[in-house]
């Protein structure tokens, strides 16, 4: 019996919304990224992209277990000589774009390279209720 090897073609993508509110960080980024990668279908195949998309609402909401808000940090570096910034959890949540906890967890989940960069562009993340593509086809989205 031959192996099966499945490409982007053929196969059929749907759409996930997720809600994040009160739900543990790490569990939802591990289903999102399952979700992404496709490897949640009996057709998953590692070198294309057969995974579905993600549309998360409400990610400010999301929680953090034990003493991560005060002692997880989230290192940067500008780029310049001593350049290296540092944030804690709990001010990325309460800052201007929370949205960046879910999606630099889904992010580091994923293996680097080229075709996780594509299944990065099929997660949208949003921190209120709402978002743009309710009541779209999935196609349009």
């Amino acid at each position: 019996m031959a192996t099966l090897s499945f490409s982007s073609k053929d196969i059929d993508k749907i759409w996930w919304l997720v809600d994040a509110k009160d739900k543990t960080l790490g569990r939802l980024s591990t289903e999102i990224a399952v979700r992404l990668r496709g490897k949640h279908k009996p057709e998953y195949t590692p070198h294309a992209d057969i995974g579905d998309f993600v549309i998360v609402v409400n990610a400010d909401k999301v929680a953090v277990t034990g003493k991560k808000e005060t002692n997880k940090i989230y290192w940067r570096h500008t780029g310049y000589p001593g350049g290296i910034k540092s944030r804690v959890a709990s001010d990325m949540l309460e800052g201007k774009f929370p949205e960046r906890v879910i999606e630099k967890a889904v992010k580091r989940m994923l293996p680097g390279g080229p075709l996780s960069r594509k299944q990065m562009t099929n997660l949208r993340i949003y921190n209120g209720e709402s978002h743009p593509h309710e009541g779209q086809s999935p196609e349009a989205v």
